[in-house]
């Protein structure tokens, strides 16, 4: 029975998206775009509402009339990478092209794409945060990691209050000498924070989340590889040999907007490849984070001293 690539490129494409959101450690950044408008190629519309102040009460008119906009800004998506990948006919019968192709796609997203939006991600954050003044270099020990993380926490609640939850990012490492820091206490505990439709239980400080993520995606500059030339055949992000490596990110919950979103993924039968008889696969993924002008003063980067 003659499998329908396209109707199964698209039921794919929506999966792929949910998994990614799932996969990635800065996952929880895609809900502050809320209810995105995507009609294919690197531009989306995020909704944006603004109300009008309060007003004076008049006994004798009552209620002041207030407006209520609501507008779609547009972003563009500046990361535009994608790939290509053939099966050869005999090593895939038409039986088994969706179980191999599910398997395929699968790998390459956990191994090689979510780890590239995350690293993208997190270093955008960092330059973002230097720019707004907004970091320190410095070696954290297990002495002195809760007194300067707390620092540099009270310093963005100094700014936005103390009822906005901050998202600390780390890598085990430094989550290591916090939890070996001899003052911490019962100041860590472990609650339930939601990323796209899951539950997961993450560390909590001092009623704020600690996300863990891998040290190699937590550096302050990237080398986007093109994957042809030069040794980069390999393709996605190297650290610069100018990156420092990022000690932890502080961020309001709701300040990095972020987007990924898979444009094309297009599949061809055997008889349909021109190339090879191969069963070909074309993978191409939009994404990218902003940060709001006014919103900069949000973030904080505690960057690895010399």
């Amino acid at each position: 029975m003659a499998v329908n690539t396209i109707e199964y490129a698209k039921l794919m494409m929506n999966k792929l998206d949910q998994h990614a959101v799932i996969g990635l450690t800065s996952g929880w950044m895609e809900a502050n775009a809320g209810q995105v408008i995507y009609n294919g190629g690197d531009e989306v519309k995020i909704p944006e509402m603004s109300t009008a102040g309060l007003a004076d009460y008049n006994r004798d008119t009552g209620f002041v009339p207030g407006g209520i906009t609501v507008k779609y800004n547009t972003y563009k998506m500046t990361q535009d990478r994608g790939r290509t990948f053939q099966l050869d006919s005999m090593d895939v019968d038409e039986s088994g092209f969706v179980a191999t192709t599910t398997n395929v796609i699968k790998t390459f997203q956990e191994d090689e794409v979510i780890p590239e939006i995350d690293a993208y991600r997190y270093s955008k954050l960092a330059t973002i945060a230097k720019a707004a003044n907004q970091s320190e270099e410095i070696n954290l020990t297990a002495d002195n990691i809760l007194s300067k993380l707390r620092e540099h926490i009270r310093a963005i609640q100094d700014l936005v209050g103390s009822d906005k939850r901050l998202v600390i990012t780390m890598p085990s490492t430094i989550l290591g000498l916090l939890e070996d820091s001899p003052k911490i206490g019962k100041s860590i505990n472990v609650a339930d924070f939601k990323q796209g439709q899951l539950n997961f239980k993450v560390k909590f400080i001092d009623d704020n989340p600690i996300i863990v993520a891998p040290s190699a995606r937590l550096k302050t500059k990237y080398d986007v590889l093109d994957g042809l030339t030069g040794g980069q055949e390999k393709g996605g992000l190297k650290a610069s040999q100018d990156a420092k490596d990022i000690n932890y990110l502080i961020a309001v919950e709701k300040a990095p907007i972020a987007i990924s979103k898979t444009d094309k993924l297009r599949i061809f039968s055997p008889d349909t490849n021109q190339l090879a008889d191969a069963w070909k696969i074309d993978y191409r993924k939009y994404h990218d984070l902003w940060v709001k002008k006014q919103k900069e003063k949000q973030i904080f980067a505690c960057i690895k001293g010399a």
